[in-house]
């Protein structure tokens, strides 16, 4: 007989718009916290012991909040929105003050993608101006490392992941497109080592386990479809899982390695076991579209949470670690 769906350990509500967006930061020593963006331009800051808000930041002129991380620790917060801007604030001491912004000059649904490349050194990823361009700065001094626009007609860039090879080599990019490619971009060098074309329909979202040189993505197909790198940087389609439903806005890699969530256009958060793709759990709690999935990153496996932004103006969080095995 078949274990019953796990319920939520708890909801967040109280942002007048949808959930585009959650980041976790539960480092130890310090007060677990989530991050999350709204459709109607504020930041939450969550605090986990109380669950409640702590702060709260309407920084993007009530354009959506599309992407929420932070830098180093939890005293800085990136966010980016629908004004073409990103923001970071200052955190430190219970402030949340505006540091420094910039302009992405891109009016499409890109999320931008942080690497932290040393002690104060960060990488940010970003959709330009123009169709099909990434860009890609340093982001301390904003100076432009690199503008990557392929020689075919791909249409728009859906989704980027910047990511550092343990190899030794400089940064790598991995990039959706609007005609359902994928392309593996050298930053050092400007040109793309890898391109196929994985869906039918535009990439909505993508990610990557560098551990494992393995990656998904999905689309408003049915489909999900994951791909690995071979040992010379080729994108190599290697399985398929197919929903019962379409649409999948997210995607999130536990920590670990061992699970996956998806966020389903059918109001639910889907989980596989990363390593076989095996299908987990089926939670249902959300009345519309899940936009986001974020597994927290705390250090003990028992406190880990999986957090689910929807639609419905909710926020669903879900014990993952006692309710599902992380095998498979």
């Amino acid at each position: 007989m078949s274990r019953p769906a796990p319920s939520p350990v708890y909801t967040l509500r109280g942002a007048s718009g949808a959930f585009n967006a959650l980041h976790f930061s539960c480092h130890e020593g310090d007060t677990p916290l989530l991050f999350s963006g709204s459709g109607k331009g504020v930041i939450h800051l969550w605090n986990l012991n109380n669950r409640r808000a702590e702060r709260i930041i309407e920084g993007h002129s009530g354009s959506s909040v599309i992407w929420v991380n932070t830098l180093h620790s939890a005293d800085t917060l990136i966010s980016q929105g629908r004004d073409m801007r990103v923001c970071l604030w200052n955190l430190s001491q219970g402030r949340s003050e505006l540091m420094d912004s910039l302009s992405t000059e891109s009016v499409g649904f890109c999320q931008c993608s942080l690497l932290e490349t040393g002690e104060k050194t960060c990488l940010l990823a970003f959709a330009g101006q123009q169709t099909e361009e990434l860009k890609i700065i340093e982001l301390s001094s904003k100076a432009l490392l690199c503008s990557l626009i392929p020689d075919s007609k791909l249409g728009m860039v859906m989704c980027v992941k910047l990511w550092q090879p343990q190899s030794g080599r400089g940064p790598l990019l991995l990039a959706g497109y609007e005609d359902g490619s994928l392309l593996l971009w050298d930053i050092t060098q400007r040109s793309i080592l890898s391109k196929t074309k994985v869906h039918l329909e535009p990439v909505m979202c993508l990610t990557f386990d560098p551990e494992s040189l393995r990656g998904i993505s999905a689309s408003s197909e049915n489909k999900l479809f994951s791909w690995i790198l071979d040992g010379q940087n080729n994108l190599l389609l290697r399985d398929c899982v197919t929903l019962t439903n379409p649409g999948v806005s997210q995607l999130s890699i536990r920590g670990d390695g061992k699970l996956l969530a998806s966020a389903g256009w059918d109001h639910r958060v889907r989980v596989f076991g990363w390593k076989k793709l095996r299908p987990l759990a089926v939670l249902q709690y959300h009345r519309d579209m899940v936009l986001s999935v974020a597994f927290s990153d705390h250090k003990d496996p028992r406190q880990r949470l999986l957090a689910a932004g929807s639609k419905d103006q909710r926020i669903s969080l879900w014990s993952i670690y006692n309710e599902v095995p992380d095998t498979g």
